[in-house]
């Protein structure tokens, strides 16, 4: 199908039918000619009555048969658009947060390996970097090359089960990649 003229014109509901069969009704938001790529709100009306609506992105030559429903108001218009920026700045905020955790927990200037090392412990310990140290439950240290004779710290048994893990994250490391030191 050619996509062009008025049909794909901003504001316009649509009913279509793509080249799998499906059938959908919506309004066109957005219409890129070069890629011809089309983005269409589902569910015209759902949004005055609080209802969450689909948007779809596809290729205007994946529809095989539509037909203009209406002409309806600008989509794009600020004082129609129904957005809880109180949920988007939350959702932003979270992000943000859970970004700076996951940046935490990358070492900086340390071996895969001992990124390895400290990804195994962090599944059952409480660990943080301390510059090319892990800690381990804010006792137990770990000094590079990350063996277990490098463990210090903390109790005995914090200790044991330190060294239990490296020894196994090392060995399962030496499985994987034979000649790893």
């Amino acid at each position: 199908m050619e996509a062009g003229g008025e049909e794909f014109a901003i504001g316009v509901v649509i009913s279509a039918k793509t080249t799998l069969g499906e059938e959908f009704e919506g309004q066109i938001v957005a219409f890129d000619r070069p890629s011809k790529l089309l983005v269409i709100h589902e569910g015209v009306g759902r949004a005055e009555r609080g209802e969450r609506r689909n948007v779809r992105v596809l290729k205007a030559n994946y529809i095989r048969e539509f037909s203009v429903v209406s002409k309806g108001d600008d989509p794009l218009d600020p004082a129609g658009c129904m957005l809880d920026l109180d949920a988007i700045y939350a959702r932003e905020e979270a992000a943000l947060r859970q970004a700076e955790i996951d940046a935490e927990r990358i070492g900086v200037g340390v071996t895969p390996e001992a990124q390895s090392i400290f990804d195994a412990l962090s599944k059952t310990l409480p660990v943080q970097w301390d510059k090319t140290d892990i800690v381990v439950m804010k006792e137990v240290r770990v000094r590079s090359p990350y063996m277990p004779e490098n463990v210090s710290g903390g109790t005995a048994a914090a200790n044991e089960r330190v060294k239990k893990v490296i020894d196994f994250e090392r060995k399962r490391l030496h499985a994987r990649v034979p000649g790893l030191s």
